[in-house]
Formats: structure tokens, C-alpha cells, sequence
């Protein structure tokens, strides 16, 4: 007895080609879509060394430049000093920027540079010469300092002007460091009195109805005037003074 064996039309395998072809081009993708996965797991999710003489770098943002640099070192890499930077808020002394940054795969013996917080920014004290007393402080205040006294002195500029400030204008200070205000009081105008020929008694009752003050009172022997009175007196008379001016006096005594 014979069989014939059945063999499919040549338009069936070529389907049947077809689909093994489609099926083997579809497992590849699967295979690449899960390596790729745990690739991605691997190396972002759960980083891990992955090769020998490869480590993870430490987080070390906002440790103390010492611990950062020993955490760095055990980890298996060297630090490289990146200098230091104002920061608004970071204390004096911290890390706040790390290259390579946490987690990242890198090669032992890698430089890690880490740079350090140098506080605040320093503020600048604004330039208020010429402007009203009022405004002036204001003006500190705004800049992020403080005033710490309004310092009133004579001045040829009109009364309330402020003249400069104490440390002067674009010194660098630390945020809310204080800051003196100097501001103008007038100019002189009380014209010093002559007093010459005076008692002593009479050159204070003068001197004080001035707005002025006596000072200190030497005595000198001469012929020339009656002991007692005023020969001599500073400033001299006519001098613009300012209120509260002291105005020191040279008194005759006897030549004997």
C-alpha cells in the first residue's frame, strides 16, 4: 500500500514564513522592552555598581565640608575643593553643589567637587547723602540693614539733610547689620560775643544768652588788663558757632 504524503500549496508556506518571521521580529522587542526595563531599574531606580571599580556617589548636600569630604573618600573617590558661594540661606561651611551629583555610577578614584555655602550676600549700604533724614533711613531699611542711630552734626547743608552714613556707602555688610545715620543739624549761625574786658561772671551770662558755654579758664599774669577779666577767649569773637559751642577763656591776674 502506498501514502501519498500531503504537502500544502506553495501559497501556504509562504504564509507560514510570514508569520514565523512577524513572531521571531515580536520577540525581539519583548526581549529588548524588558532588558531596557531592567536596565532602567537598575541603574535609575536602584543604582548599583555594575562593573568592578565603579561606586555610587554620595548625597552630601548640606553636610559639613569635613564629613562630606570623608563621606566622599570612603566611598571610594577623591574631593576636589569647588570653592565657596553666597547662599540665602545654607549656613557658613555646608555643601550646597555636588559634581558628580547623588547616585550617579561613576569610576573610583573619580574627583568629586564640592562647592560650600559662604552665608548671606553681603548688602551694600546705599548712597543717602542729600536726601531727607526720613527717606534715608527708609532707604537702609529697604536694603535689607538696619539703622541703628540717627546722628545729628552742624553742617553747612539744611537742617535734616542726611550728610553720610557709618560704615559709608558701599560698604559690605551682613543682612540687618546696623547702620548710623548722620544727619545735618544747620549750619553755625550764633556769632561768638566779644568778651574781652568782661568778668568772668559776666562773659558766662553773656555766652549763655548766646546759646553758648564756657569752657575752660586759664589765668595769666599780666599788667596790661585788671585781674579778673577776660584778655583773651576761643574762638575768636565773631566766629559762627554752633548752639552749645564751648568757648574757652584767657583771665588776667595780678602781676605780683
Amino acid at each position: 500500500m502506498r501514502f501519498r504524503r500531503h504537502m500544502p500549496p506553495l501559497r501556504e508556506w509562504k504564509l507560514l514564513d510570514v508569520s514565523r518571521r512577524r513572531a521571531t521580529r515580536w520577540g525581539v522587542w519583548a526581549i529588548g522592552a524588558l532588558l531596557a526595563g531592567y536596565l532602567t531599574a537598575y541603574l535609575l531606580i536602584f543604582p548599583t555598581p555594575i562593573l568592578h571599580g565603579r561606586q555610587v556617589v554620595p548625597r552630601v548636600l548640606g553636610l559639613s565640608l569635613q564629613d562630606a569630604s570623608q563621606q566622599i573618600r570612603t566611598a571610594g573617590f577623591e574631593v576636589r575643593d569647588g570653592g565657596s558661594e553666597p547662599h540665602p540661606s545654607a549656613p557658613a561651611g555646608t555643601v550646597i553643589w555636588q559634581d558628580p551629583p547623588p547616585g550617579v555610577n561613576a569610576p573610583a578614584g573619580l574627583r568629586v567637587t564640592l562647592v560650600v555655602s559662604a552665608g548671606p550676600p553681603k548688602i551694600p549700604v546705599p548712597d543717602v547723602s542729600g536726601l531727607d533724614g526720613s527717606l534715608a533711613q527708609r532707604l537702609v531699611t529697604a536694603a535689607g540693614l538696619t539703622v541703628a542711630q540717627v546722628e545729628s552734626i552742624q553742617a553747612p547743608t539744611p537742617t535734616g539733610i542726611a550728610i553720610q552714613t557709618q560704615p559709608g556707602a558701599g560698604s559690605l555688610l551682613p543682612p540687618a547689620a546696623g547702620v548710623t545715620v548722620v544727619v545735618s543739624r544747620g549750619a553755625p549761625t550764633i556769632p561768638v560775643p566779644v568778651l574781652l574786658g568782661m568778668s568772668v561772671a559776666d562773659a558766662r551770662t553773656r555766652l549763655e544768652t548766646d546759646g553758648l558755654k564756657v569752657g575752660s579758664v586759664t589765668r595769666r599774669r599780666t599788667a596790661e588788663a585788671n585781674p579778673g577779666t577776660v584778655v583773651g577767649q576761643k574762638p575768636a569773637a565773631g566766629t559762627l558757632a554752633a548752639p552749645g559751642t564751648v568757648v574757652d577763656l584767657i583771665v588776667a591776674r595780678s602781676p605780683q
